[in-house]
């Protein structure tokens, strides 16, 4: 069953109020781009989200396999990359967002186990989503 998200906007300039459930957070713009750095900004969210999704999966899948995986640290990164020579753009030119994410796997594991563990890590759902169509449906809330 999913928790419904709540954001909502904090009195400070860009900070956001969220709550899923009983937990609280924020998000905010860092300081040069005009907040107060009072939490991840939401591209860093986003990158949160799918860091914890592969952690979860490969403990999920090793645990499983009953495989020797001790821990996992996975560090994120993102940035609007631009492409040059689009052969789909008119112009020849377009931006697309890029995620470069570095997977540490610790623990005795076999080469094949480290393959396939990395394997699952781009199947996670987060990732899985992230790559796939994903509908969004805006709506104003009504009283």
């Amino acid at each position: 069953m999913s928790r419904r998200v709540v954001v909502d906007s904090g009195r400070a300039r860009y900070r956001q109020e969220i709550s899923v459930g009983p937990h609280r957070y924020q998000a905010d713009e860092p300081v040069d781009a005009g907040g107060r750095d009072a939490g991840p900004d939401p591209y860093e969210l986003l990158l949160i989200a799918l860091g914890s999704c592969v952690g979860i999966t490969l403990r999920m899948y090793a645990d499983r396999k009953q495989w020797p995986l001790e821990a996992v640290r996975v560090e994120l990164s993102w940035a609007r990359v631009h492409m040059a020579d689009c052969a789909d753009c008119d112009n020849g030119f377009k931006f697309t967002d890029g995620i470069e994410m570095e997977i540490s796997l610790f623990g005795d594991l076999s080469v094949n186990q480290r393959e396939r563990l990395m394997d699952i890590a781009n199947k996670c759902p987060v990732h899985r989503t992230l790559t796939s169509p994903v509908q969004i449906r805006a709506r104003e809330a009504r009283d």
